[in-house]
């Protein structure tokens, strides 16, 4: 169960990664696969932006969002 969590997180992990890489180039946004990727990423980085606004045009939330679910999956290889 542990090791489908982890692999879960990492596949979500690609998912923030190629998010963070799109909003670097101009890409299509009515684009089918980009909107699932914000619809899937944005419940995770939204609340984490409410507490941590974007500095000067610099959106920190995804790198608060990565240590957290490196936390995450430390935990449950731990407990698993």
């Amino acid at each position: 169960m542990g090791d489908l969590l982890g692999k879960l997180i990492s596949l979500y992990e690609i998912a923030l990664l190629i998010r963070i890489v799109l909003s670097w180039v101009p890409h299509n946004p009515y684009n089918q696969a980009i909107q699932f990727l914000y619809k899937i990423t944005d419940p995770v980085l939204n609340p984490v932006r409410k507490f941590i606004p974007p500095l000067r045009g610099i959106d920190f939330s995804p790198v608060i969002v990565f240590i957290g679910l490196g936390i995450v999956k430390r935990i449950v290889g731990g407990i698993f």
